[in-house]
This record gives structure tokens, sequence and C-alpha cells, in this order.
């Protein structure tokens, strides 16, 4: 898989912008926390492969990634009900010294 395929968008949210600028130092008990981007990924990417595509298109550090399937919701067309596609979310939390521009 390419890695320009494996990222579709950034998620640009309420939530996932504070936790972009949230800092490594205000999580003292947890010090993993701070500075994560949420991505909307491919679903059939993994961590690892998401780790590399992140690494390599925005030149950062990856400390880790969290993974989630996300399912669509139930959406009415006309008379009939149908459904938006299920998608995978990526939260991508750097290392204390690296940071994205998006956001």
């Amino acid at each position: 898989m390419d890695i320009y395929h494996v990222i579709k968008r950034p998620l640009v949210t309420e939530k996932g912008t504070h936790q972009a600028q949230k800092s490594h130092d205000a999580t003292n008990h947890l010090p993993a926390r701070g500075g994560a981007f949420a991505f909307e990924v491919d679903k059939s990417a993994t961590k690892a492969v998401i780790k590399q595509a992140v690494e390599k298109r925005y030149n950062v550090k990856v400390g880790s990634v969290r993974t989630s399937i996300r399912k669509g919701k139930r959406r009415r067309v006309r008379f009939k009900m149908g459904k938006t596609p299920d998608w995978k979310k990526a939260v991508v939390v750097l290392h204390a010294d690296h940071h994205i521009d998006l956001f």
C-alpha cells in the first residue's frame, strides 16, 4: 500500500484541536499523552503502516498510534433508510519535540 493512500485526511475537530495543542508537561500522570493528532485512514491499514506513513509524510517522530473503526450512521434517503460507510480513525501521538502544523 502506498503511504500517500494510507492517510485520507486529517480530522479537524474541537477535541482533536485540543489534543494537538495540549503539551506533554500538562499530562504528568500519563507521559505519552499530549501532541496527539487524528486522521481518517484506510480501513486495511495497520498501526505500523500508519506510523510509517505519518513519519514520512510529515517528517516527524511518532510515539504511538491508537486506532478505532467507526461504524457508519443510519441516514434516511427519500423513502428508504441508508447507511454511511464505516471508516477507520487513527490518533497519532508524537514525541515531545515534534509537531504537525496542520491544526
